[in-house]
Parts: structure tokens; sequence; C-alpha cells
């Protein structure tokens, strides 16, 4: 029983090790970058909500009529 818990504990300790290891490998993005991004998605957001929002206008006035 204590075996198996040591060697539970060693896993753990292991995996942690690993996330800190590749977590040094991580690039993060300039600021700049992402608030450029941002600006895409949600400018990009927006036009597909305008566009939807038309589109379903339409519909409901041409099928309104029938």
């Amino acid at each position: 029983m204590n075996d198996s818990f040591e060697q539970t504990k060693q896993s753990i300790i292991t995996y942690f090790r690993g996330v800190r290891t590749e977590w040094g490998k991580i690039t993060w993005p300039e600021k700049n970058q992402v608030v450029v991004e941002t600006f895409f998605v949600i400018a990009i957001v927006a036009i597909f909500t305008m566009f939807i929002y038309i589109v379903d206008i339409l519909f409901n006035a041409l099928l309104g009529k029938f």
C-alpha cells in the first residue's frame, strides 16, 4: 500500500516538473498583437451578426407576405 502511494506521489511530481519545463517553452504574443487580433475578432463577429440580422429581416418580410 505504501509503495503504491510513493509511486503515485512520484508520478505527480514528475508530471508537474514536466509542466514547469513546458511552461518555459511558451512564446507569448506581444501586447500589440493581442490588441489587434482581438479587434479583428470583435469586428468579424459584429459583421456576421449584422449580416444574420439583415437576412432574418428579409426572410421575415418575404415569408410574412405568404
